[in-house]
């Protein structure tokens, strides 16, 4: 199976999603994870980047984000689409390298497959990682990790309000989309703020 990138269009997100699915059912799951992180990888570096608002805390959650993928996509049931589990992974990925812990206690990585396709994507994404649009990112920058995320994945990656719900769920307890929607009202109201006390609106 070739390692071709699912695209960002429904179509091309489709082919990987039956690729990922053909590996799987074949019980290739090296071949299966390899396809899912070179496919995905770089929207979720770059969904992580603004998140983490740092290149190098990005780096560290992507590679955790691969490790943590490789190791449960074997147990992935389908209930929602590949994209979205892999978001759900990558915001827990964030949240454990947001966390202090991290920093005191930098979980050890695996010398895999999984920290190779990653290491792989990584320096074939450079822009990824990088701040776009300055001006935007550093108003981002005032938001909290949780606000940053609700963004870029209803904003950047144009996620239905139910798929939001599943990637940032707590664990066991699903998000009520309404709530979501409020919530996301504040981060604009709140975005909107920030932007007329740097000048950036009238």
């Amino acid at each position: 199976m070739s390692g071709r990138a699912g695209g960002g269009g429904p179509a091309g997100l489709a082919a990987l999603e039956a690729r990922v699915a053909a590996a799987l059912a074949a019980g290739q799951l090296e071949v299966a994870a390899t396809e899912a992180i070179r496919g995905l990888g770089p929207q979720i570096l770059g969904y992580l980047s603004r998140v983490l608002g740092s290149p190098d805390d990005a780096a560290d959650a992507f590679s955790l984000f691969s490790e943590r993928l490789w190791r449960g996509l074997a147990g992935f049931e389908g209930r929602c689409t590949l994209r979205v589990w892999a978001y759900r992974v990558a915001w827990t990925a964030a949240l454990g390298v947001a966390g202090d812990g991290w920093r005191r206690r930098r979980e050890r990585l695996h010398t895999s497959m999984a920290s190779r396709v990653a290491a792989e994507v990584l320096t074939r994404s450079p822009q990824a990682v990088e701040q776009a649009a300055a001006g935007i990112e550093a108003l981002r920058a005032g938001l909290t990790a949780e606000e940053r995320s609700l963004l870029v994945l209803r904003v950047d990656q144009r996620l239905a309000w139910r798929e939001v719900a599943e990637v940032m769920r707590g664990e066991g307890v699903m998000l009520d989309e309404a709530a979501l929607r409020k919530r996301f009202e504040r981060v604009k109201e709140k975005l909107g703020a920030l932007a007329r006390g740097a000048g950036l609106l009238g």
